[in-house]
């Protein structure tokens, strides 16, 4: 937000330097992010003075130039070239002398010296008024009355000119009260008075105003909610016209183009006092009559900037007595009823709107103007009727305007100012140091919160309505200390802090457990965002208020955003991925379900390019080792079986307890079509509060390597073909022996040789005893009953 320094000053005098100025603005939290230089026009029109043409004749080696003299006071006569074909002698001119800046469009500039021009001296230049920055033309030299214009005065005597510092401020979005000249200089006499610095403020106030005669128009507020507060004016003969120097000059120092009076009355009232107003056609309005409500759903409304928009029934619509569609409330003006240069009355409005219905229109339409910025956060709705009173006085004044009647105005309901209580010992606590409760309450007369009854530890206070963001003890108490000053507060010399650690139960212990693991076996975390756009809007959670068509959704699924990083590494030839996310999915089913997951992505070659390994792709069974190796400090025992789910060509799914804990796949090749990718990928997602909640919680204990060797004994079996290993393994698994150390298969055969309909699965099994060496009898008694198990289950036969 840009903030002129010479505007402040009228509504507060202080004899401080803009630097000094942006000092304590930036203290009270309005930081100064820069101070720019505004110059009316571009050098101040430094070295030019008024000249007069004592001779003119043609150069004697050029044709398009003449030789001059030209006196600029005190006797002074300069020989100057010129090349502008309406120089004559007797002119009175403005005049460059040697060692004035000459400035372009851009804030070019060139210095004027002294020079031979085709064998003739020139000693300065004398100037037109596209060189002066005065206007565009470039005919020919400017020529001046001489009965105004004294030769050897300085050319910029005569013209209003205007130097200006100008802050770029920051301005955080909860400080409405500060979106305007006079919230800004409010702010800083608050600090200024409490500390000390010599400076005068005067609150404003409605200007009195006695309309002529009576009007015909009527207002009607269809729904207070929606506008708890609306003032009209009736203003005739208007004469729409440019604005007087100064009023453009004090927009165009903030950065906006003038266009005529009455707009840049409004933006000069918005900036101002931070009130939008917008001024309508009053012809234009049928049946002189002002509605403020709702339209319906799909009606067409074209704004200001010529677009034809569709409403969707929730906007804040101004209409007229036929229900037209005149403006947008708080956002964006019509086209066909906006003031023009044939405008001879006008209907001018303020008023105070629910910033949530501003905010849902600005954004469905994507409109973003310096009303709908204002009125989304809260404007002060006790300054409309002063900001419109001020604006007909200038219009009165500039565009000779004359106010008919009362203003119409809608106020059922008063918007009253917040009641809080604060505690001196809450201050003390959050400040961490005391300042004295006379010290408190001159704070907070200055920033025009009163206090209404002084309690036990504490007062009872009434903030004003304008400070919207300040509703609670702990708003007030950030208030007191931004003028208090923040660089009053001592910084401790020591922090002191008990680490806490994680216990088995805490669900970040086990979330930097497996990032850590992942980290190791070569994974990067990444971190997507959450919003994002959907092919199938089934079951996804649509926001009510996106920022974009591609922001409108929260993510069903993690595997878009990963695919979407895996393409981008691609494209810059990082085909080797490892990446791993810990985040939120969200459905909206029987109701809104919120669930959070650890999602893998593999793709590419599993092992860096070198000459001593092969090029290996990773594969299905890669992502899986990876996830046995997050599952295995679980000691949970899942059973894999096959999983249907469309974003898959290949898939299965981990289930305890028959509920899903991890599903793991080959990615579709349509899907990742849709991504431009060519080469294979493996997707994994565990279900990270189920995990969490199958936790193993026994601590981790010391235990002795065994004193003796395992046995291997090895099996080959002929199964079935439906039949899978992991079928065999829990069956495996179930036997009672506690010998029975570890399972494993090691080799699959399907071919010549077998019986149709056959295959052969070799599984080694690995045998301890920890107390003594395994007999032979007991090694062949778990042999046999795991050989039976498999025959009873599986009709499996033993292949020798």
């Amino acid at each position: 937000m840009k903030i002129s320094n010479n505007w402040l000053k009228d509504y507060i005098k202080t004899e401080l330097k803009p630097e000094r100025i942006g000092e304590f603005l930036t203290d009270i939290g309005l930081e100064v992010e820069g101070i720019d230089k505004f110059e009316s026009v571009k050098g101040s029109l430094e070295g030019i003075v008024v000249g007069k043409v004592l001779t003119c004749e043609k150069h004697p080696n050029a044709d398009k130039l003449k030789k001059t003299t030209v006196e600029v006071g005190n006797g002074k006569v300069l020989n100057i070239v010129c090349g502008a074909p309406n120089v004559e002698a007797g002119q009175t001119v403005p005049v460059a002398v040697v060692g004035t800046k000459i400035y372009d469009k851009t804030g070019n500039f060139f210095e004027i010296r002294e020079a031979k021009i085709r064998g003739e001296v020139s000693q300065g230049m004398i100037c037109a008024e596209d060189e002066l920055g005065l206007s565009e033309d470039h005919g020919g030299i400017m020529v001046l009355d001489e009965t105004k214009y004294e030769v050897g005065k300085d050319f910029a005597d005569y013209f209003e000119l205007t130097n200006d510092d100008v802050f770029e401020i920051g301005l955080t979005p909860n400080r409405t009260d500060a979106m305007s000249h006079y919230g800004v200089a409010r702010d800083l006499y608050a600090f200024l008075s409490t500390n000390k610095q010599k400076s005068e403020f005067e609150k404003v106030a409605s200007e009195a105003l006695n309309g002529e005669g009576t009007h015909d128009f009527t207002l009607e507020v269809e729904d207070a909610e929606l506008c708890p507060r609306y003032i009209g004016a009736v203003i005739e003969d208007v004469k729409v016209a440019e604005s007087p120097v100064w009023l453009k000059n004090r927009l165009e120092a903030i950065g906006l183009s003038p266009i005529n009076n009455i707009v840049d009355i409004t933006n000069y009232i918005l900036h101002g006092f931070g009130q939008p107003l917008h001024a309508f056609d009053a012809d234009k309005i049928a049946d002189k009559k002002v509605k403020v409500g709702t339209v319906k759903e799909g009606t067409k409304f074209t704004t200001l900037d010529g677009v034809e928009r569709t409403l969707n029934g929730s906007e804040i619509m101004i209409k007229d007595g036929k229900d037209n569609p005149m403006c947008i409330a708080g956002v964006f003006g019509g086209a066909h009823s906006g003031v023009s240069d044939e405008t001879k009355t006008i209907f001018l409005e303020s008023a105070y709107f629910n910033p949530v219905a501003v905010r849902k229109g600005a954004k469905f339409h994507g409109l973003n103007t310096d009303a709908s910025f204002r009125f989304e956060r809260g404007v002060d709705p006790n300054i409309t009727r002063t900001a419109i009173t001020h604006a007909i006085r200038m219009i009165q004044e500039l565009a000779e305007g004359k106010l008919i009647g009362d203003l119409l105005e809608e106020y059922p309901t008063k918007i009253e100012d917040s009641y809080v209580i604060i505690r001196f010992s809450k201050i003390e606590q959050i400040l961490g140091t005391k300042i004295h409760r006379e010290k408190v309450k001159e704070i907070l007369k200055a920033l025009e919160i009163k206090v209404l009854n002084e309690i036990q530890n504490g007062l009872e206070i009434s903030v004003p309505a304008y400070r919207a963001d300040v509703t609670r003890e702990i708003d007030v108490i950030e208030e007191i200390l931004r003028i208090y000053g923040y660089n009053k507060i001592d910084a401790p010399q020591k922090i002191s802090f008990t680490p806490v650690k994680l216990s088995a139960n805490d669900q970040d212990e086990l979330e930097n457990n497996w990032a850590r693991t992942l980290q190791s076996l070569g994974f990067n975390e990444v971190m997507n965002n959450s919003l994002t756009s959907v092919k199938d809007e089934t079951d996804a959670v649509k926001l009510l208020n996106p920022l974009s068509n591609d922001l409108a959704f929260m993510r069903k699924s993690l595997l878009e955003g990963l695919l979407q990083n895996a393409i981008y590494n691609i494209n810059r030839k990082n085909q080797d991925i490892k990446f791993f996310e810990f985040g939120k999915i969200y459905h909206k089913r029987a109701r809104y379900e919120e669930r959070k997951q650890l999602a893998l992505l593999v793709s590419g070659r599993n092992v860096a390019e070198n000459w001593l390994q092969p090029k290996s792709a990773t594969d299905f069974y890669n992502l899986k080792a990876y996830v046995k190796v997050l599952l295995e400090r679980q000691a949970l025992d899942y059973k894999e079986v096959a999983l249907s789910d469309e974003r898959f060509s290949d898939a299965l799914a981990y289930e305890v307890n028959g509920k899903t804990l991890v599903r793991i796949g080959k990615i579709a090749p349509a899907l990742l079509k849709d991504f431009d990718i060519e080469q294979d990928c493996f997707y994994a997602e565990i279900e990270l509060e189920y995990a969490q909640e199958l936790r193993y919680e026994n601590e981790l204990k010391f235990k002795d390597i065994p004193k003796f060797n395992r046995i291997r004994r090895d099996l080959a079996l002929l199964i079935d073909k439906n039949i899978n290993y992991q079928d065999l393994y829990q069956t495996a698994k179930k036997n009672k022996s506690p010998f029975i150390k570890s399972i494993n298969l090691f080799d699959v055969y399907e071919g010549k040789n077998l019986p149709e309909g056959k295959k052969s699965y070799a599984m080694s099994f690995e045998l301890l005893n920890e107390e003594k060496t395994l007999e032979e009898k007991e090694i062949a008694e778990v042999m046999d009953s795991l050989v039976k198990s498999f025959q009873k289950e599986f009709n499996a036969e033993l292949r020798s």
